[in-house]
């Protein structure tokens, strides 16, 4: 199918320049760049936030870590703080 778009100048001389350069006409170089903005579009469209599920799951065990020496923490009693506190 044949068409026409209005490309700004300065986008059409960098898109011909890198078609020359990878040695494909800009016809094709167009036409991928297209097609590889519908497929992005496509799987970050509408949750974008899928892409970064599961990234942090190696922080799993550390969390739990930390969480285990956070508890460990406050389950002590400091008898000099308490002291104070019941002594108002």
């Amino acid at each position: 199918m044949k068409t026409t778009l209005e490309i700004p100048d300065m986008i059409f001389r960098r898109a011909k320049s890198k078609a020359a350069a990878q040695g494909v006409p800009l016809r094709q170089f167009v036409t991928e760049a297209v097609e590889d903005k519908l497929k992005s579009s496509r799987t970050s469209g509408r949750r974008p936030w899928m892409k970064h599920v599961g990234k942090l799951k190696d922080l799993h065990k550390e969390t739990q870590r930390i969480n285990k020496v956070i508890e460990e923490t406050f389950e002590v009693v400091d008898s000099e703080m308490w002291a104070a506190e019941t002594s108002h």
